[in-house]
């Protein structure tokens, strides 16, 4: 996990440069530095931020809540909306980026998908105010009659149809705006002239986010437990309607870029003019390859994509040679760049498991405990999901402050450490989140069995304090890593792959429970997560084994970081021997 290289510096200024030169204002016209962008601009899409996280949360959080006592759809059917739900918005990340990125820019993309997810809102609110839309109202706990007949009439047809309408509608709103709230106040920003503003927006877009969360999971979530969920859908709703007022309040201090039309076309460009001229050798002088000038300089990674570059001679000059046979070097390195940052991605999915964890077994863990704060005041497990933000809004700043220009000192980094490192530093810290859950839940577990004690809440702050932690270094180091690379008009795109680790972080924690529950339910004891109560099951063991998982992912991440960094390093080593032939072959000329 080096610093960074003379070759990425090189590349990062050809591209910095050309995507100065192509930002454009509201209407179309060139950007200027002093009227548009920087801080004052990013501090719109901040406010957007926070806004959005606030009403998403609070509905994403609680959901569970409604879609039983409200629709009464069975625990099972419950479950199963929710997660569809929260993999959906990740996965619509990725639409959003593409959109972005090839045909709407990131301002129009975040401004009609904001409305989208707009109008979800109120069409949630709508539903839960309204009698008739829902099913009759009924105790849910008693869910059968003595005959067997379900007593709570589940909502379907119109019913169902419009909760599931305003229910995708937020995901198809809240997925699309997410990566570009980030992209879109990154681009306020010279990647290199203000490199350390940047770094410095990255970490304040943290800031936003925490703030946003915690508001949603305490008091926005009060209000829907006290007032109802149709008011709590409609402070939702009103939270995401001065966002929306925020982002438009800032369009005249935007600098935006322009869509580059597919994004997925040089790509797969690239992909068939190499296979097409698999048969040829690549030139051991790689000033032969196609259009070798260009924004991105040439590597020698992945040597087989270069065969994309050959040009083949038919004896016809005159003939225009099709890209989908011919494609030029800054085509092909954007490919490499591609294929080398998904190795980095796929070992935050781990990660992104253990906060699965946050979220389900540790607030079950929390249920079992004493939650009495006072006499008349009890702490709700799902609020232990606050902590972390409470510890972060705090923490973050800090870090920015202080943390940062100390390391800086040492690094000559911009943002103190490099992105990697952070990343590498967070996925160290989060196996200690696991540790500390084990140790917790064995201590609850003993005292609960063979005391017949149950012990407070609060020991189990520990691992989402540890969590918070390595989140603030993992989360944001990613983003930054992602969108700093040197892809030209693919930063939506690249930012909306990171959401995508969500996704699969939890999808692979219900496999992780399948898994592990069909391989202990032999033993003599049954299997680890096989019943309700916890007292009888063996969840220490499963976080231990997470444990176990996070440390054996923090030494691939390492293998992984050096192979890239290796890569960056040998690439600009041999760039600037060719460089030096060049100018030898100049000054004899």
């Amino acid at each position: 996990m080096e610093m960074e290289t003379d070759r990425e510096k090189e590349n990062n200024n050809n591209i910095c440069e050309a995507e100065t030169n192509s930002s454009v204002d509201w209407r179309g016209r060139p950007s200027n530095s002093i009227k548009h962008g920087g801080m004052k601009a990013a501090a719109f899409v901040l406010g957007l931020q926070g806004l959005e996280i606030m009403g998403i949360a609070a509905v994403g959080n609680n959901l569970i809540t409604y879609v039983i006592n409200e629709m009464h759809f069975s625990l099972s059917e419950s479950a199963n909306i929710v997660t569809n739900f929260i993999g959906t918005v990740f996965i619509l990340s990725l639409l959003g980026g593409y959109l972005s990125d090839s045909y709407l820019a990131s301002f129009w993309t975040l401004l009609i998908f904001a409305f989208v997810e707009l109008s979800g809102f109120i069409l949630l609110s709508v539903q839960a105010h309204l009698p008739q839309l829902k099913p009759p109202k009924c105790n849910n706990m008693l869910n059968t009659h003595d005959n067997g007949d379900q007593l709570c009439a589940e909502a379907k047809g119109f019913k169902a149809l419009i909760f599931f309408v305003a229910l995708y509608l937020v995901a198809l709103g809240s997925g699309c705006v997410k990566p570009n709230m980030i992209s879109h106040g990154a681009d306020q920003f010279n990647h290199q002239k203000q490199s350390k503003q940047l770094s410095r927006y990255f970490n304040a877009a943290y800031f936003a986010f925490s703030m946003g969360q915690l508001i949603a999971l305490t008091l926005l979530v009060w209000v829907q437990t006290h007032s109802g969920m149709d008011v709590g859908f409609g402070v939702s709703a009103a939270a995401m309607a001065l966002g929306l007022i925020t982002l438009v309040a800032g369009t005249f201090f935007y600098r935006n870029k322009p869509p580059q039309g597919s994004i997925f076309t040089p790509i797969a460009q690239v992909l068939v003019a190499a296979f097409l001229n698999r048969k040829h050798i690549s030139p051991s002088d790689t000033r032969m390859l196609h259009d070798n000038i260009g924004i991105l300089l040439h590597t020698n990674r992945f040597r087989f994509l270069d065969k994309a570059c050959i040009k083949v001679q038919d004896g016809n000059n005159t003939k225009k040679i099709s890209r989908w046979r011919l494609c030029t070097v800054t085509q092909v390195e954007q490919v490499k760049i591609l294929i080398s940052v998904i190795p980095i991605f796929a070992c935050t999915i781990i990660f992104n498991t253990i906060l699965a964890q946050l979220q389900t077994f540790s607030v079950q863990q929390g249920s079992t405990m004493n939650t009495k704060l006072t006499k008349n005041f009890h702490i709700p497990p799902a609020s232990l999901q606050s902590i972390p933000y409470i510890l972060l809004i705090f923490i973050v700043p800090l870090y920015d402050t202080f943390f940062v220009p100390f390391a800086r000192k040492f690094t000559g980094h911009d943002s103190g450490i490099t992105p990697l490192q952070r990343i590498g530093l967070g996925l160290f810290i989060s196996t200690f989140s696991m540790v500390s859950a084990a140790l917790m839940e064995n201590k609850r577990r003993i005292s609960a069995v063979n005391e017949n004690k149950t012990i407070s809440i609060f020991w189990i702050t520990p691992q989402f304090l540890i969590f918070g932690i390595s989140e603030m270094f993992t989360a944001v180091g990613l983003i930054e890593f992602f969108y700093k690379q040197s892809l030209k008009g693919m930063q939506s795109f690249l930012t909306a792959i990171t959401y995508c680790s969500y996704s699969f972080g939890f999808y692979l924690s219900s496999l992780l429970v399948s898994l592990v529950n069909n391989i202990t339910s032999n033993s003599s004891h049954g299997g680890w997560l096989s019943d309700n109560n916890l007292n009888k099951d063996r969840l220490d063991l499963f976080y231990w084994l997470l444990a176990v998982l996070s440390f054996l992912n923090f030494f691939n991440y390492l293998f992984w970081a050096t192979w890239y960094s290796k890569n960056q390093t040998s690439s600009a080593t041999i760039q600037q021997d060719f460089n030096f032939k060049v100018v030898g072959d100049d000054s004899i000329a």
